[in-house]
């Protein structure tokens, strides 16, 4: 602001009531604090009577917009030095012993040690000066171990030390990490488990395991109390001789409930080649994981079920849902074309949509897959004993009953 035409007290006292609704700020402290210094030179502000003076100071409030005791300071100043200059702040820093050309020699230091403990490279940073004459250690000779530590902390030294390395796979020599091929043949099985959820009084929920053909979408479900040996074993050599055909191939995810001595004995005991997903490769196990929600959640939920529920919530999977799923549950099959540029195309058809039994029985010659002991007549009795209708209403009241008394309260003693 040009002030310069403001030059008598007349002229500041009107300034300051015509503005008496405005309110000015300044943007510049630099040129704000050389516009007072002027003012109070040019007003000769050490000869004014105390009421001229307040009136200088009202009109310095007004112009910078500065608060009364802030105005009386830079006032004060004036008056004691002569001139009001605006002063740049400079933080106290304590002087630099150590040049980012010693953190960079530490760091070149660090990289060939293998980055040793404080006091053993303060040992290496003192022999090389004084034992082997190196002179640009001299600072770093004299270094102390806590602050060593500080200089690692530094952007110059982690720029320089940064290493990555790959998570180190252990090697397990159950199962091959591999993606299975089944080329149209049914028998290749995905397996994963689905937990019930914990509860901080009643401990851990049920676990479901669902099993899932890949090319058939046959699939069946088992449910036990833990993961743990007693209840896997059962449950595995059932489940694996229950399929209608013969199970070549058990795949799963890493997890140890299936990656154990335990499951590959039996696996090897039945002849069925194991194979477990590959690292980023998150469809390897897809199916299954699809029909983890589209079975179990929606049956179940997501809440928690005590572990003593399990052999009910089984002999339901066994008597009702399994039979619903292969028999009368329709699923999507896609139908897979190849573009001229070699591209796949994935297509859901109206007919496409089958239950996995009638898949099983339109495969090319599919009685050879068969187990010795069924045959297609022993089959269609139980898929075509009911409706898929009248078979759903008959589990659904099955289901109700079975939730009933999952309902009933648990005592729970607290000691």
């Amino acid at each position: 602001m040009d002030t310069t035409n403001v030059v008598n007290l007349d002229d500041i006292e009107r300034l300051v009531a015509s503005t008496a609704a405005l309110t000015f700020v300044a943007t510049n402290k630099r040129e704000a604090y050389q516009w007072v210094n002027d003012t109070l030179f040019r007003l000769c502000y050490r000869r004014l009577t105390k009421s001229k003076k307040g009136v200088v100071q009202r009109y310095v409030r007004k112009v910078t917009g500065y608060s009364e005791p802030h105005a009386k300071r830079l006032i004060g100043r004036w008056l004691r030095v002569g001139r009001l200059v605006f002063k740049t702040y400079r933080r106290h820093r304590f002087p630099t012993t150590y040049t980012s050309a010693d953190v960079a020699l530490l760091a070149v230091v660090d990289q060939a040690h293998q980055t040793l403990s404080g006091p053993a490279t303060t040992q290496l940073l003192k022999r090389a000066y004084e034992r082997f004459g190196k002179v640009e250690f001299e600072r770093l000779a004299k270094l102390s171990s806590s602050h060593l530590y500080t200089l690692r902390k530094r952007a110059g030294y982690r720029a320089t030390v940064r290493t990555y390395e790959k998570t180190k796979p252990t090697k397990i020599l159950i199962g091959v990490r591999r993606k299975p091929e089944p080329d149209g043949r049914p028998g290749f099985i995905r397996v994963d488990s689905v937990h019930q959820g914990d509860d901080p009084i009643l401990g851990k929920g049920i676990y479901h395991i669902n099993f899932v053909d890949e090319v058939t979408q046959w699939e069946l479900v088992a449910c036990v109390p833990h993961i743990t040996e007693r209840y896997l074993r059962p449950v595995f050599e059932a489940i694996l001789v229950q399929f209608p055909f013969v199970v070549v191939n058990f795949h799963s995810d890493n997890g140890s409930e299936y990656i154990n001595k335990i499951v590959a004995g039996i696996l090897e005991r039945l002849r069925i080649h194991q194979t477990k997903s590959r690292p980023r490769h998150s469809t390897d196990n897809g199916l299954v994981e699809s029909k983890n929600g589209a079975i179990v959640r929606k049956q179940f939920g997501y809440h928690h079920i005590e572990s003593h529920h399990a052999p009910s919530i089984h002999d339901w999977y066994r008597t009702w849902l399994n039979l619903y799923l292969n028999y009368h549950r329709p699923c999507a099959f896609p139908t897979r074309t190849v573009d001229h540029k070699g591209k796949e195309n994935i297509i859901y058809k109206h007919g496409d949509y089958t239950t996995p039994y009638e898949k099983l029985k339109g495969l090319p010659q599919a009685a050879q897959y068969l187990r010795p002991d069924l045959t297609f007549a022993k089959l269609d009795e139980p898929a075509y004993a009911q409706s898929d209708t009248d078979f759903a209403f008959a589990m659904n009241e099955a289901k109700q009953r079975l939730f009933s008394g999952l309902k009933q309260p648990t005592k729970v003693s607290i000691n």
